[in-house]
């Protein structure tokens, strides 16, 4: 599958493999570390950025695309719709299906309140879905949540919320209890012991997998278990808008039908945002791993009614994308795969960093590679670097490929490309939102009654993510939120619905003199040629 000039580099890495393989590149320094990012990564670019000019975080800087949408004109007027008329009357709404919705359901159920679950596409259409390499929970006699927490806050440059990362890493065991207890198969020695692995930035061996299809059997099991407790499941519904009553509290959505465009009106005594990330917007042109429903919809939907945000300028770009070929442009490559002893390796044959740096250290070193030193792999997208495969069977003897991580064997075999004996090219690909709605431990926004879980909350990694942390927060915060919206919704007398918000934001928009003709949410990207989201890789 690999042209003539790529194969010719593919030789170097080759020649170099042995050599590579005993070598033992040494971590950055802080300082280094710091230099780095701010000359290389994506988030200290300060003209991809810009101020918000209206609501609650007003002066904040936030990426351009995300700021067309925080700040662009809303889809639908009060006149638009009959607040009178209740299509679907709920304790609990949660809007998003994906792990934190679906963990959210199934706490709000066995908590013994109405709950109901509205998604744009389908329940399991999500990130959680599409993650790859393992969840992390500190459960092993060498490890412990105290470590756990040193190496996430130092990983997200000691700006996380306390109370939330304290949060996550204590109740990360009893997360994978929970998840074991539901049926998820996850890998396991002969004597039933899970086995663990290294990640970017971790200190212990607690990353717990099922093979590489980790959030795909997470998210399989979560389905089941909300589809066997009956809980309603809208699909093709999105939520357009909150609603509040008269007292300001989060009082519904209306939602939208994405085939018919009809609306419909959701009362509910307490709403979730489970919505995801925002990847489909393609910050700075980047291609994204992200599925097709991530265009920050959660983000946009708070902020109109009041929830602050938190690090909504800081993305993590997943340093191991698939650069080669255009086919897979953008997909994941896991971090376990360089766990498993995958190097990076330039097109002259040099290793050039430690495989297993943070993840935006290393993004920024594959970027500096490709675009300062100019050691990059030429590719017709772009540029991009070697991820050494054939290292894994050198280290971890034959077979190990296709029993440790065989949907990478597979989506690269598709292409004519043999992971176990050709190296891979890979380049940074836009995957997770680590800013979000601000909450607190009980998994509320600063407007009552709206709660938030998952990628859509901000605060939980800081301003940078260790792999396994993700799919843990949205069981850690989701199973939260669910317990807590349907313990809160047992003590909630709703008052009138009301959508005089969109009014008030209308007015600050026009105070500010924007006229953007941007409707949000956007909802769903669109590729087209001519079209903004229609990307190439930015280099």
């Amino acid at each position: 599958m690999y042209t003539g000039e790529l194969l010719a580099s593919a030789k170097k890495v080759e020649a170099a493999r042995d050599a590579n393989l005993a070598l033992e590149p040494a971590r950055m320094t802080a300082e280094e570390k710091d230099s780095l990012l701010e000359t290389w990564h994506p988030d200290y670019k300060t003209s991809e950025f810009e101020e918000l000019r209206i609501g609650v975080n007003r002066g904040d800087k936030v990426p351009h695309e995300l700021a067309a949408l925080l700040e662009g004109c809303p889809r639908i007027g009060a006149p638009d719709v009959d607040l009178s008329k209740i299509d679907y009357d709920t304790d609990v709404l949660i809007i998003g299906g994906g792990g934190a919705g679906s963990s959210a359901a199934i706490e709000a159920d066995k908590n013994g309140a109405r709950c109901m679950i509205v998604t744009k596409l389908r329940i399991g259409d999500a990130n959680t879905m599409m993650a790859e390499g393992g969840i992390q929970a500190a459960d092993k006699p060498n490890d412990s949540p105290a470590i756990h927490y040193l190496d996430a806050f130092g990983g997200g440059h000691f700006a996380a919320k306390p109370e939330l990362l304290y949060k996550l890493v204590n109740e990360a065991p009893e997360a994978i209890e929970w998840l074991n207890g539901l049926g998820v198969e996850f890998d396991k020695a002969p004597d039933g012991t899970m086995i663990t692995t290294h990640g970017g930035g971790t200190s212990r061996k607690r990353m717990h997998a099922a093979r590489d299809y980790t959030g795909a059997e997470i998210m399989r099991t979560l389905r089941d278990e909300v589809l066997n407790r009956g809980i309603p499941v809208i699909d093709y519904t999105a939520a357009v808008e909150l609603i509040l009553d008269e007292d300001g509290k989060c009082a519904g959505a209306v939602l939208m039908n994405m085939e018919t465009r009809e609306l419909k009106i959701a009362r509910a005594k307490t709403v979730i945002l489970a919505t995801g990330g925002a990847g489909r917007l393609h910050y700075q042109g980047f291609p994204t791993s992200n599925h097709y429903g991530a265009t920050a919809d959660g983000l946009i939907l708070g902020y109109r009614v009041g929830a602050k945000l938190l690090y909504a300028d800081t993305l993590q770009y997943h340093p191991t994308g698939a650069a080669y070929p255009d086919q897979i442009f953008g997909a994941l490559v896991t971090e376990k795969v360089r766990s498993l002893g995958a190097k990076l390796v330039n097109a002259e044959g040099e290793v050039f960093m430690h495989p297993l740096e943070t993840r935006d250290v290393c993004a920024a070193s594959i970027i500096r590679e490709c675009a300062g030193r100019g050691k990059g792999v030429k590719t017709p997208d772009g540029s991009g670097v070697w991820l050494d495969t054939p290292m894994i069977e050198k280290k971890g003897g034959e077979g190990t490929i296709l029993a440790r991580i065989p949907a990478m064997y597979r989506m690269f075999a598709k292409y004519g490309i043999d992971i176990r004996t050709e190296p891979i090219l890979v380049y940074p690909t836009l995957h997770y939102q680590n800013g979000g709605l601000d909450i607190t431990p009980d998994g509320m926004t600063c407007v009552e009654n709206l709660y938030a879980a998952g990628e859509v909350v901000g605060g939980i990694h800081g301003r940078n993510r260790l792999m396994g942390n993700s799919l843990l927060d949205v069981i850690v915060f989701g199973r939260n939120a669910g317990r807590e919206a349907s313990e809160k919704s047992k003590s909630v007398t709703t008052g009138a619905l009301t959508l005089g918000h969109i009014d008030a934001f209308n007015r600050e928009r026009a105070e500010a003199g924007l006229d953007s003709g941007t409707v949000s949410p956007k909802l769903l990207p669109t590729y087209t040629h001519g079209n903004p989201d229609f990307h190439k890789m930015p280099f």
